[in-house]
């Protein structure tokens, strides 16, 4: 399957729910509708706090692994950090849960939050 789609740019969080809609429906067909859901929960936990905390436009994009469905959530902020962490709600918590892997680096372009969803490889 192509999940070569141009990459989603949210400014507001009116936007995280269009984009939301987007990334479900194409989860959906890579890793089911229950990872569907959550891929979609966990990217627009990642964008509101790119919105809250970062600058500028965010930009997700999505990739498809033999392994893994992956998703980048990138902004041109860097991230506040709260008490240690990066957020001030759940949703890295969440994404720590739901996600096999992820990560969050922060340079001087910006900050980048990946998460990958595992999929079953069929022979």
């Amino acid at each position: 399957m192509d999940l070569a789609t141009k990459p989603l740019r949210v400014t507001t969080p009116a936007q995280v729910h269009a984009a939301h809609h987007k990334l479900r429906l194409l989860a959906t067909q890579v890793v089911g509708p229950v990872c569907g859901y959550d891929v979609a929960l966990m990217a627009c936990e990642a964008m509101t706090n790119a919105i809250l905390h970062g600058h500028g436009t965010v930009t997700v994009t999505t990739s498809l692994g033999e392994k893994a469905l992956r998703v980048e959530v990138r902004d041109h902020g860097p991230a506040l950090k709260v008490a240690g962490r990066v957020d001030h709600g759940r949703g890295l918590a969440l994404i720590c849960e739901l996600a096999a892997r992820w990560d969050l680096t922060v340079d001087e372009a910006g900050t980048v939050l990946w998460f990958e969803v595992d999929r079953e490889v069929t022979s």
